[in-house]
């Protein structure tokens, strides 16, 4: 299991109701359910990856979390997790709301834009940069509102969002982002997780 989800994890106490939106082929879905007991559901937009979690096991709905998380009832789940998917939103902000709505507290993990290969690579081939966290090119990538560690911690701070705890995540590495090392994350995280509450 990849570093991030283990992070995740580590966030989410045991025996907790927990959603986790966009969830893919239900990796961090079964770690939750086998290792921290929790009572797990998914939206996932993509049938053949419902179909997948429902051959493990797992509690999935087919939705788009822009348009479908309306459906769930206001605190509905401990914790609601989004996992490197705020940037390909239509309406990023619009999905923060509904996550924070819908669950007590959020966890966000963000691909860092602000990352200094990324920079680098942008400076030097003068081209969008292809990365672990941003491994699409330009033309096929469901990215459409990058953000950097940075723009999400001004985000959350003009929008009164409590960010209990933020990580930055780079190779194996995991270390705490605050006020005084911000710049600093921003630029050598490839990472950022976030948990929120409104």
């Amino acid at each position: 299991m990849k570093n991030e989800f283990q992070v995740i994890a580590e966030l989410i106490e045991k025996d907790k109701k927990v959603l986790d939106v966009g969830c893919g082929d239900g990796i961090l879905m079964e770690f939750l359910k086998n290792n921290k007991n929790t009572n797990i559901r998914g939206l996932e937009i993509s049938k053949s990856k419902v179909q997948e979690c429902i051959a493990k096991g797992l509690t999935v709905i087919e939705g788009n979390a822009e348009k479908d998380l309306k459906q769930f009832p206001d605190k509905s789940f401990e914790y609601v997790v989004l996992s490197q998917t705020l940037q390909a939103f239509l309406n990023p902000e619009l999905v923060i709301n509904e996550l924070l709505r819908v669950g007590k507290k959020a966890i966000v993990t963000i691909p860092n834009f602000g990352y200094w290969r990324v920079r680098l690579h942008l400076l030097i081939k003068g081209t969008m940069p292809i990365t672990k966290t941003l491994p699409d090119e330009w033309y096929n990538t469901p990215n459409i509102h990058m953000c950097s560690i940075k723009d999400f911690f001004y985000f959350a701070k003009s929008r009164n969002i409590k960010i209990f705890k933020s990580l930055a995540i780079n190779n194996q590495n995991v270390s705490i982002i605050n006020d005084s090392n911000l710049t600093i994350k921003n630029f050598f995280a490839d990472l950022g997780i976030f948990l929120i509450e409104k």
